[in-house]
């Protein structure tokens, strides 16, 4: 039985009164408290504008999760390794007490010198925070010191240049830790064991025996209180340059030749490098953008995008964003990666479609009402978890006759509430020091570099027909015709896609 490994290390939070740290962070690192994944030998950190005291920032602790069915005394125990300090990210006595904090900590908890900053705050401070780190001497002990940064890494390729620049001035690349939550998801890791591990589909993964591949990212929710954040982001800086790019390198890297962070990378950094770029004036050809209206969701009246508060009202920030991918390498040549993401759609889903070729010749074809349809890989990744494949058989009765049945495997009905949180595995992963499952500086800029194009074109033209599909719907008509263009059709990710 293999041991679990309990790193011993102090978690220094920025930002530490912010919604990201009360919804995820906490009960993340709760979580693996009580699995044991951690010992007694941690402290966390909250740094923050707001003045608290380390009792008063435990029972915001204690309320974050509240929801968790464990005894107080566990709660109290956990809690008491919690400490704050009132912060001002631009003055350098902020962090000459916060060293002082830090290494008083390091010989109650024998912490070893082991530091992770998570700047969980606005992007903004992210390279100013990192040089005063540096420059005030909190990097410098005798353990590892790790820097976790959250998207938006940059606005497009020149500024997050410059603040990869900023920020490698205090920490090396092999120090700092881009967090995507998409990488800590169950099944978006389950991508490279279904491909890699199965021999009835890797030798199937290419464009011999793959039509297309279709990914998802919907959500039934709006902006919400995001509007002012979305102004400046949009779905493409959002979704499509870190979250969707992502999901398309694992699903067409080759495979590695060792199951070790550089070289996982090293495959994923080849499928980026292989994108077909588009050229400003080919951007309709390859991707459309919405932004959604009015329109009906759980039996009420939903406001537009424009009708926010916080958002202009003649926006032309897009809510939604469909497009069309081509990998120029020999495994992918003609084989279109089409990618969906938007706010306001029928259902929340991220789901992988991976359409096989149908065969040569249908010789079911006209036999009977139902048709044969074509085999579907579809991997799940939320809210359910699990994959589907989907074949045809023969109909009961007297007449050859085919029908789609589907193979299932959910992996949230067996595993359940024991499933962890992205965020768990991805703070446990940078405690143990593994950077797998976070993003290169390498992709950062290959992505950036791909859909830079894309947001110039849309951000010079003016987007007269916005809104351009309703609340509740899935997204814009010209999403569909994008793939009908090419003989393919959008294969529902719900029972209640329209």
């Amino acid at each position: 039985m293999n041991r679990i490994e309990q790193p011993k290390t102090i978690v220094v939070i920025f930002g530490a009164t912010g919604d990201l740290a009360k919804r995820k962070l906490f009960p993340s690192i709760f979580n693996l408290y009580r699995k044991g994944n951690l010992s007694e030998d941690f402290a966390v950190v909250g740094v923050a504008r707001r003045d608290l005291s380390s009792e008063e920032f435990r029972s915001s602790v204690k309320e974050s999760i509240s929801n968790k069915q464990v005894s107080s005394d566990k709660v109290d125990t956990f809690s008491e390794h919690f400490h704050y300090q009132s912060f001002d990210v631009t003055n350098p006595s902020s962090y000459l007490e916060l060293k002082d904090l830090l290494e008083k900590l390091d010989n109650t908890y024998q912490t070893e010198g082991n530091r992770i900053f998570y700047l969980a705050m606005a992007p903004e401070f992210f390279g100013t925070i990192a040089e005063n780190l540096k420059k005030e001497g909190l990097t410098a002990t005798s353990g590892f010191s790790r820097l976790v940064i959250e998207k938006p890494f940059g606005h497009n390729l020149p500024s997050a240049k410059q603040l990869n620049e900023q920020i490698r001035k205090a920490f090396k690349e092999e120090q700092i830790y881009r967090i995507d939550h998409y990488l800590g998801k169950e099944m978006v890791q389950n991508i490279e064991v279904i491909r890699f591990a199965n021999a009835i589909f890797e030798p199937l993964w290419n464009n011999r025996y793959i039509a297309n591949i279709q990914v998802t990212s919907s959500e039934t929710l709006g902006v919400e209180d995001r509007g002012r954040y979305y102004e400046t982001s949009g779905a493409l800086r959002d979704m499509v340059q870190n979250h969707m790019m992502q999901m398309v390198a694992l699903l067409a890297m080759e495979p590695p030749i060792k199951l070790t962070t550089e070289e996982i990378r090293s495959e994923k950094i080849k499928v980026l490098r292989a994108l077909r770029p588009i050229k400003e004036d080919e951007v309709h050809d390859y991707f459309v953008r919405g932004q959604y209206g009015k329109g009906m969701q759980n039996g009420g009246e939903v406001e537009s995008y424009r009708d926010d508060s916080n958002v202009d009202d003649n926006s032309i920030t897009e809510t939604y964003v469909a497009g069309k991918l081509l990998i120029d390498n020999f495994r992918w040549a003609g084989v279109p990666f089409y990618i969906r993401t938007g706010k306001r759609m029928t259902a929340k889903s991220t789901k992988i479609v991976v359409q096989f070729k149908d065969i040569p010749m249908n010789l079911y074809y006209g036999k009977g009402e139902q048709q044969q349809t074509p085999n579907l890989l579809v991997i799940n990744i939320q809210p359910e978890e699990g994959i589907t494949l989907h074949l045809n058989a023969k109909k009961a009765g007297q007449h050859m006759q085919t029908t789609p049945v589907n193979l299932d495997f959910c992996n949230n009905c067996i595993d359940g509430i024991n499933t962890p949180e992205a965020y768990e595995k991805l703070i446990y992963d940078c405690m143990k020091g593994d950077a797998t499952n976070f993003t290169h500086w390498d992709e950062v800029a290959l992505s950036w570099n791909f859909v830079d194009p894309i947001s110039n074109v849309w951000e010079s033209q003016m987007a007269t027909q916005f809104p351009n599909y309703e609340s509740g719907s899935m997204g814009p008509k010209e999403a569909d015709q994008l793939l009908a263009r090419d003989g393919f059709i959008w294969w529902p990710v719900s029972d209640l896609e329209k």
